[in-house]
């Protein structure tokens, strides 16, 4: 049967809003983890940089304009990624609902659907916890009333080393996401062929290691003293 709803409706179109909903996700990753790596240039760089993203465009906008628009198109870009992904999972499931004995899954593509599905939940999940203690500060020792330095040096304070360890786990997930969906992307939008998937591979191994590297680096080093 005829599928309806347009190009959005279809699988390619579905496979294109994850592509630029993931790229809209990454480059607020790079520009977070940059933000982040402020804190070893000493609390008050990192309070500086936290006040610059509420005050952006004052007075010509209101207070935490820009932040609050940028969080909008964070929140819908997320939503729009896991509508796609959900929806060409179980259009994928409905076209072969039949599993054949002798069909063998390839190790490769069983790796790949259970760190995109799992690691997805697991990032989810971490977003909550991180949400409620870094920007909220509601599990936060310091709590909300803090300066955003205080709250990350207390929120991996080295007697809490279990939210390290929760910190860590979330961060590989999301670089073990990302690998695999930048190099997803790039077949979407046709940029893949035998001849450069080898270096497309490398790029989308080589952002995910950087990202990961850089989110993992202060709370290590707040962790572990080198940050105090």
């Amino acid at each position: 049967m005829k599928r309806t709803g347009g190009f959005l409706a279809s699988s390619n179109g579905k496979k294109a809003i994850m592509a630029v909903t993931g790229a809209v996700m990454v480059l607020f990753l790079v520009g977070h983890m940059i933000g982040n790596l402020k804190i070893f240039a000493g609390r008050d760089s990192f309070n500086e940089y936290a006040h610059a993203l509420r005050t952006l465009l004052e007075p010509l906008a209101p207070y935490r304009s820009l932040l609050t628009l940028v969080e909008i198109v964070l929140v819908v870009s997320v939503v729009l990624h896991m509508w796609a992904a959900i929806s060409l999972s179980r259009r994928a499931a409905a076209a072969r609902p039949v599993k054949y004995a002798a069909k063998k899954k390839s190790r490769a593509k069983g790796y790949a659907t259970h760190i995109m599905r799992f690691g997805g939940i697991t990032i989810a999940l971490f977003l909550v916890w991180h949400l409620l203690d870094l920007t909220f500060g509601v599990v936060n020792p310091e709590g909300f009333a803090s300066t955003p330095a205080d709250r990350m040096i207390a929120g991996f304070d080295p007697s809490r080393w279990y939210v390290t360890l929760l910190y860590i786990v979330a961060v590989v997930m999301v670089g073990l996401h990302l690998r695999h969906g930048i190099w997803s992307a790039f077949q979407t939008l046709g940029v893949a062929n035998r001849n450069r998937n080898k270096a497309l591979n490398g790029i989308a191994a080589l952002v995910a290691a950087v990202l990961v590297i850089g989110f993992l680096a202060p709370p290590l080093a707040i962790t572990f003293g080198v940050i105090q």
